[in-house]
């Protein structure tokens, strides 16, 4: 390794998805979601390769195009080898899946493990629900199979044979989309829940599908995926709008040369020869054998046919007592600052404050970041509403958030059609904040109130990510997130900002100064402490500087849930770093900075990662937390997760994942047990706030008798 002082990027990431694939492994995660977490793996996989590879695959083109030395290529290797290697345990890890959901009488069966009546059942199937849904491409010198294969989709690879001809080739694009991919089919015995991928449902319709037109004695079918880089080039000119250039780029991508081919190995070497012949591919890196089913990633909705227990028990969505317990929205958040944990509060609480602001009369704005929404989004109709009640409402939408810029495209037209002010923010600068502004008459004044949160604004995600949310009406706040939004649409601008940390004006700086306040308070023998938390940790400058300040004394603990190229626990260099990661039933998404202060603690949420590109390429947005309950609170929270003992696992040079040491302490699942600290908090919360309410209404009550 070039730089011993860092970890490549490509390499912890492998490390973080192989803690995924750990979860799936474990036998105390119920069996269900041990398969989901094999599909969550997949997933994961199919965008490091759209992303990390493709990107290492240029950097090698571009070395060796300059004919310089290339520590990419070495690289390349390295994480392609380890990728490799975890492919075994991830084939492996499935069959002793497959083999204990058996144990709970659940199979998932190909066609040739099936009845002659369950045969029969599937066929029927195929020609009521499936048939309508395939057009085979016929494959000859014409087809340019690079252009035709989609990303996004599985394929069955079809061989005709007859002896004495020539063999015929086609290819069948699994309609996932239009079909489950895992359909349940009767079973021969009442107590079996008896499952088919779809794959296999069509594999049982080739002939269906083929005979009649095509001449031929013996068919089969094998799977094959193909995933595309997934970077893009925007187009630099100047009489096309950033819309029609994302629409571009995204025929750009469809077209993009594959960086990952994967294929069945039980397919023929000549069926093989013949596939990768046709996508015309020379960097053999990029061709990977695999498993019979591919788009693994479906399995994450791997359908529960048994008994609950066999999946997580549902922990349902908390209260807010302060919400509850007023009026309305702004009433709420007049009485102090509010604070959410999703997914352990429920994300109800910011639709409800974009549906009353709406139609409430006081309301004269609203402002806010579109980056990732749900797809029948009750977000986006909220602002619809409140464009057709007359509000001026201003939505910034990030048309370059990865894999999700189509979607984008189709909400930014559909709130433009509604009189939305709809802005595309800079082509410079991905806009990755995650703020609401609603402006609102009181008085002879204009309040305003920001939501200010460390996630999207999406209610899917929100229930399998964690993420804080800050309701606030704090003038220094809300006047500052007024500033970022005039930022967005008046680039040339640069503005100030006291209170919040702003990417890319201040944020670098401000965290620079809150590390060195603890350096020069180590220095001056007074305790000194920091606590991170973030997704991903791989910016050079900042590790650096937590490098000087592990090496002054001062005691860092962090929880970095992916990337991590900072090395911990290093003689000389960190041994005052301690990091782990945690991976369990929800995806760790919060970013939050604590800065010991002296003892007059600092504490920060943020949208932005310690990545160079969320630091200085993109607009993001951190907040102090100014009520000393609400820090209190997220320390509480941070503390909690640093003494996880069943799902943390240390980071360290060796990247070799292993589980923090219970020793004789308590079992600590962290997950859970902030889950029960946030119920507990609510309820005390609920119980104070009706206590007041009944003193007061006596206290009205004795006034009146008097009286």
């Amino acid at each position: 390794m070039k730089n011993e002082k860092l970890m490549p990027k490509e390499l912890s990431w492998i490390s973080f998805n192989e803690r995924v694939l750990q979860e799936a492994q474990d036998p105390t995660v119920p069996i269900i979601e041990r398969v989901r977490f094999l599909g969550i793996y997949s997933s994961n996989q199919d965008e490091f390769f759209k992303v990390k590879i493709a990107e290492l695959k240029r950097q090698v083109m571009i070395d060796e195009e300059n004919n310089s030395h290339s520590e990419s290529r070495l690289l390349l290797k390295k994480a392609l080898a380890k990728v490799k290697e975890l492919g075994k345990v991830f084939d492996k890890t499935y069959k002793i899946i497959m083999d204990e959901l058996s144990t709970h009488n659940i199979y998932l069966l190909d066609e040739n493990q099936i009845s002659e009546s369950q045969t029969e059942w599937v066929k029927n199937y195929f020609r009521t629900n499936v048939l309508k849904h395939i057009s085979p491409v016929i494959i000859n010198e014409n087809i340019n199979l690079v252009s035709f294969l989609k990303d996004k989709y599985p394929y069955l690879f079809v061989k005709m044979s007859k002896k004495n001809c020539t063999d015929q080739y086609a290819l069948i694009e699994i309609p996932t989309d239009k079909v489950p991919r895992f359909i349940q089919i009767p079973s021969d015995n009442k107590k079996d829940k008896v499952l088919m991928i779809l794959d296999n449902v069509i594999r049982i319709g080739l002939n269906r599908i083929f005979q009649g037109l095509f001449d031929y004695d013996k068919i089969c079918a094998y799977t094959v995926k193909m995933n595309r880089d997934a970077e893009y080039d925007l187009s630099s000119q100047l009489d096309r709008s950033l819309l029609e250039n994302m629409s571009l780029s995204l025929k750009q991508r469809l077209i993009a040369m594959p960086v990952r081919v994967a294929y069945d190995k039980e397919m023929p070497k000549e069926m093989v020869h013949q596939f990768i012949t046709k996508l015309n591919i020379k960097d053999m890196d990029s061709v990977m054998d695999g498993g019979r089913y591919h788009n693994f990633k479906d399995f994450i909705n791997f359908p529960n046919v048994g008994r609950e227990y066999l999946e997580n028990t549902k922990l349902p969505a908390l209260n807010s007592a302060r919400f509850d317990n007023a009026r309305n929205m702004f009433e709420a958040i007049t009485a102090g600052d509010i604070l959410l944990y999703y997914p352990y509060h429920s994300f109800r609480y910011f639709t409800e404050l974009l549906r009353q602001a709406a139609y409430d009369p006081l309301v004269r704005s609203i402002k806010i970041n579109i980056y990732r929404v749900a797809r029948n989004s009750r977000v986006i109709s909220s602002l619809i509403d409140a464009a057709n009640n007359g509000k001026n409402v201003t939505v910034v939408v990030e048309l370059k958030a990865r894999f999700d810029e189509e979607n984008n495209i189709q909400w930014a037209s559909r709130l433009t059609e509604a009189g939305v002010k709809v802005l595309f923010g800079m082509p410079s600068l991905k806009i990755h904040s995650k703020l609401c502004l609603i402006s609102r008459r009181e008085g002879m004044d204009i309040v305003r109130y920001a939501h200010i949160g460390t996630g999207n604004f999406n209610e899917k995600t929100a229930k399998i990510y964690t993420d804080f949310a800050l309701f606030t009406r704090n003038r220094e706040l809300t006047d500052e997130v007024e500033r970022v939004f005039d930022f967005i649409e008046y680039p040339y601008t640069r503005p100030k900002f006291t209170n919040l940390m702003v990417s890319p004006v201040n944020s670098r700086k401000k965290i620079y100064e809150l590390i060195d306040t603890e350096i020069r308070n180590v220095q001056a023998g007074l305790e000194a402490k920091i606590i991170l938390k973030v997704n991903n940790l791989v910016d050079k400058e900042l590790i650096s500087r937590l490098y000087d300040a592990s090496a002054a004394g001062v005691q860092i603990n962090m929880i970095v849930r992916g990337m991590c190229s900072l090395l911990p626990g290093v003689p000389g260099l960190s041994e005052n770093i301690k990091v782990i990661s945690i991976v369990d039933r929800y995806l760790e998404h919060p970013r939050i900075m604590y800065f010991h202060n002296n003892g007059d603690f600092k504490l920060y949420i943020s949208s932005a990662d310690w990545m160079t590109r969320n630091l200085d390429q993109r607009i993001e947005v951190g907040t102090p937390i100014y009520d000393p309950v609400l820090k209190k609170h997220i320390l509480n929270i941070l503390n909690i997760q640093l003494s996880d003992n069943m799902k943390a696992r240390i980071i360290n040079r060796e990247q070799d994942n292993h589980y923090v040491p219970r020793g004789n302490h308590k079992k600590i699942r962290s997950q859970i047990a902030i889950y029960d600290y946030v119920q507990a908090t609510e309820k005390e919360l609920n119980n104070e706030i009706i206590q007041k309410v009944a003193v007061r209404e006596k206290n009205a009550s004795d006034d009146g008798e008097s009286a």
